[in-house]
């Protein structure tokens, strides 16, 4: 088979929020989730230095705002963010339900998506 398909709500929730798709997809060099954020939620703020993997937030439902270092970037349905991998982020849910596409991957072309829980796992831990 040339692709895979999975639907996010078969896939186990994390920490209230999150479901990764990267194992179910079966993606060696970027991980995929979704964020299905309850008002009043947040994400633990987090960086991918070590692990050198920059992300994009796309925000497709609801409103939030998402901390990036000390500057905290208000976004709305159909907004992209993209962040470093040595920026500090989180996500700040507002007072309704939103839902994020997040897509992460190394900042550079060798493989180093090795599917480790770190890289999982990450600053989701909200």
């Amino acid at each position: 088979m040339s692709y895979t398909k999975t639907n996010y709500e078969d896939v186990d929730k994390v920490s209230d929020a999150m479901h990764f798709l990267r194992e179910p997809l079966e993606c060696r060099q970027v991980g995929i989730t979704i964020a299905r954020c309850e008002p009043g939620w947040s994400s633990q703020p987090h960086d991918h230095t070590e692990d050198e993997h920059e992300e994009v937030y796309v925000l497709i439902t609801g409103s939030a705002t998402v901390r990036v270092d000390d500057e905290d970037v208000p976004v709305e349905s159909g907004d992209a963010v993209w962040i470093p991998p040595a920026a500090t982020r989180q996500i700040r849910n507002g007072d309704e339900e939103s839902a994020f596409v997040l897509v992460s991957a190394p900042s550079d072309s060798d493989d180093g998506a090795n599917g480790s829980p770190s890289w999982r796992m990450s600053g989701f831990q909200g």
